[in-house]
């Protein structure tokens, strides 16, 4: 059984050496490192990954984001592994690490998985909630119209539209206000506006 470390930073992100010491500590036997833009999807260490794991490896990470940006990304990514029969230790959260039997250990592992994704998406949906009742009262007010913002959700310049709704996945996600900015280009000033529509 061999230990295995992923790491996954964007260009400009700067906890690289963290993220490298926190699984050196692990004991980890290698690690492989994708260093990403923030819209490229492609992954080429964690497709070496993939082929280098054995059935009952650890796959060890510091955080549950580094094996996925959105839902659904995440959930592709557990399944890969899934399909390979290696555990995944996420730092930040419970381990069973200790526990010997690999399909107790495996089983645990998939209910937290489950349960976090499970509140992630639960949070994702109270945040559309608030939003879509902040929108109503505004509009009831009269104070939803005024001068256009540059990134909203009916921006005229399409791309902004999509930016908007990337910084609102993103902002559902529970990603950092500096890495949203750093990886969209838009300013925190603006993120922090957008995030303020939704409490």
């Amino acid at each position: 059984m061999a230990k295995i470390g992923y790491v996954r930073v964007s260009t400009k992100d700067q906890k690289f050496d963290r993220q490298h010491e926190k699984l050196k500590a692990e004991n980890v036997d290698l690690i492989f490192e994708d260093k990403l833009s923030g819209k490229d999807t492609n992954r080429p260490k964690f497709q070496e990954l993939l082929k280098y794991i054995r059935k009952g490896d650890i796959v060890v990470v510091t955080e549950l984001d580094r094996l996925g940006r959105n839902s659904r990304e995440l959930t592709e990514t557990m399944d890969t592994l899934k399909k390979e029969r290696v555990t995944v230790q996420i730092l930040n959260l419970p381990s069973f690490k200790d526990i010997q039997d690999e399909n107790l250990r495996q089983l645990l592992n998939n209910l937290i998985l489950e349960l976090y994704k499970y509140q992630a998406e639960s949070e994702r949906r109270s945040i559309r909630e608030r939003q879509r009742q902040g929108i109503e009262i505004a509009k009831e007010k009269g104070v939803y119209k005024g001068r256009p913002t540059t990134y909203t959700h009916d921006a005229k310049d399409p791309q902004k539209r999509i930016t908007y709704f990337k910084i609102l996945e993103m902002l559902e996600d529970g990603r950092p206000i500096k890495r949203i900015s750093e990886e969209t280009g838009v300013s925190r000033p603006t993120i922090y506006k957008i995030r303020k529509q939704l409490e």
